[in-house]
């Protein structure tokens, strides 16, 4: 099975946090320069599958997350890629960690809003480690490292059914989780890993990580 692993494009909340004031997360889109970030990883997968299949049509599946900055990634990824996407599917459980009490404040405010729980969880992190800590009503990267292991069974059907290529776009931390698990690697692994670019591009095949086909749009 090859799957390629995509970090959305530049969302509004990368230019400007204060959206989250006012917009769900889920609910952000992408900047004008992360639509053009998510074609040029178009781009980049045309020639991918150009250079593995050459005039071959294998079926390639997009999967994606259900936020709007995800899904507009995947709108201008088969937009560019159109020759070789097949079809295009959702999961939910590829979505962004869930914040829950503190989704949308900045961290500067949290001790202020919420003392006791901002001290509360400053002490998971100390004792335990980021990987470990969970959000007040939200969730930890082990929470999330757990419910993409959940999703992986999906690959898996579609691989008895024929299916071998796989583009998927979420999110960094998600990203970070899927190829954790897939790859049967430690929660050190997950906390020495820097979170991807906008639009990197990781190839998984055969169970192994081959690194960033595309290293993606630093945040300018």
């Amino acid at each position: 099975m090859r799957l390629l692993l995509i970090r959305h494009g530049e969302s509004m909340g990368n230019v400007d946090p204060a959206i989250h004031r006012h917009t769900a997360d889920h609910a952000i889109p992408l900047s004008p320069r992360g639509r053009e970030q998510a074609r040029a990883a178009g781009e980049h997968i045309a020639r991918f599958f150009g250079a593995r299949h050459g005039e071959a049509r294998p079926h390639v599946r997009l999967w994606t997350s259900p936020y709007r900055r995800t899904r507009e990634t995947a709108d201008g990824i088969a937009e560019i890629a159109r020759e070789w996407i097949t079809d295009r599917r959702e999961h939910v459980l590829l979505c962004e960690q869930q914040f829950g009490l503190f989704d949308g404040i900045p961290d500067e405010e949290l001790p202020s809003l919420f003392p006791n729980e901002w001290a509360h969880y400053q002490k998971q992190e100390r004792f335990e480690g980021r990987f470990w800590a969970r959000y007040p009503l939200g969730e930890s990267r082990f929470d999330v490292a757990t419910r993409v292991h959940q999703a992986f069974g999906s690959f898996q059907r579609d691989l008895e059914q024929g299916v071998r290529d796989h583009v998927v776009v979420c999110h960094g931390v998600t990203l970070r989780a899927f190829l954790m698990m897939w790859c049967h690697l430690t929660p050190e692994w997950f906390e020495a890993e820097p979170n991807p670019h906008n639009c990197a591009i990781r190839l998984l095949e055969d169970g192994r990580d081959h690194g960033y086909l595309f290293e993606g749009f630093p945040k300018e």
